[in-house]
């Protein structure tokens, strides 16, 4: 019997084609990721695990990848700001030529990406801490 997801989920069919993996409920959980990215201001970036654990997803980092993988072409959502941990575009290699497309729309906001492909975090990284409200104190 074929694997059919539950409605409102989607699914990645692994290489072997017999393989399925349910990856996450698409609507709001997608929806709860783009709203995180388009908080990213221009010439700033951030990491999937950072986007994750403000959406109320920490350690789903991959759960970000498959929202942005999904976003259709043409898109006004600024995916292009969000890199890997180590601050390399993780679409450098794509055959999709999504690399491409994400470092031109980096340098175009002044992000300076180098050869390898990587970008300064402590530069560019986005830190949300000015706008975190401040602790209060029990007295």
């Amino acid at each position: 019997m074929p694997f059919a997801p539950p409605a409102g989920w989607c699914c990645k069919i692994l290489a072997d084609g017999a393989s399925v993996r349910v990856v996450t409920p698409s609507g709001s959980t997608h929806q709860r990721i783009y709203a995180t990215v388009k908080k990213i201001p221009k010439g700033r970036v951030t990491t999937y695990g950072t986007v994750a654990r403000l959406a109320g997803f920490a350690g789903q980092a991959r759960l970000v990848g498959y929202a942005l993988s999904a976003l259709p072409a043409g898109t006004a959502l600024p995916w292009h700001r969000v890199i890997n941990a180590q601050g390399r575009l993780s679409l450098e290699r794509s055959s999709s030529g999504a690399g491409i497309t994400q470092r031109l729309r980096l340098e175009a906001e002044g992000v300076t990406v180098d050869v390898s492909g990587r970008v300064s975090l402590s530069r560019y990284g986005w830190r949300l801490a000015a706008t975190k409200t401040p602790r209060t104190r029990a007295i």
